[in-house]
């Protein structure tokens, strides 16, 4: 079975081994669904990068915010990168990831966001992709 077929599969898989989250797109806003993810996903054990160029240098939830996803550590162990930007700014975020992320797992689209070109760019080089689903909404079926 080819594991990018059954979501749910993937979705469960992600949920359990996923530790560290880069999240493009996370505003320093309580009342944006970006933050409310963001602190979910803390309270789930997982650490969670802010990625937001207007916020650079800042801290949003406890962590400094970077600029794009090259300017994070490489040895942060960026697992997973969460989207919280128009589908028409996906794309580039799937090729910065790709080219700056060593330990790069999964790209996740929020609700309403896909672009299908870039996912199987990801997914052509061994990255699992969930578009258009939330993981607040996901995740606790499985935790």
């Amino acid at each position: 079975m080819d594991i990018h077929t059954d979501e749910d599969h993937d979705i469960e898989r992600i949920a359990r081994t996923t530790k560290v989250v880069a999240m493009v797109g996370l505003s320093p806003n309580e009342d944006r669904p970006s933050w409310g993810v963001a602190r979910y996903l803390q309270a789930c054990g997982m650490r969670v990068i802010p990625v937001n160029p207007g916020q650079a240098g800042h801290t949003i939830l406890g962590e400094t915010v970077y600029a794009d996803l090259a300017a994070i550590p490489k040895d942060a162990g960026v697992q997973m990168v969460d989207v919280f930007r128009r589908s028409d700014a996906v794309a580039a975020i799937v090729d910065q990831a790709l080219a700056e992320l060593p330990d790069l797992q999964v790209i996740w689209t929020q609700l309403g966001v896909r672009d299908d070109a870039a996912a199987d760019r990801a997914r052509a080089r061994g990255v699992s992709v969930i578009q258009d689903r939330c993981p607040k909404i996901e995740f606790p079926r499985f935790l």
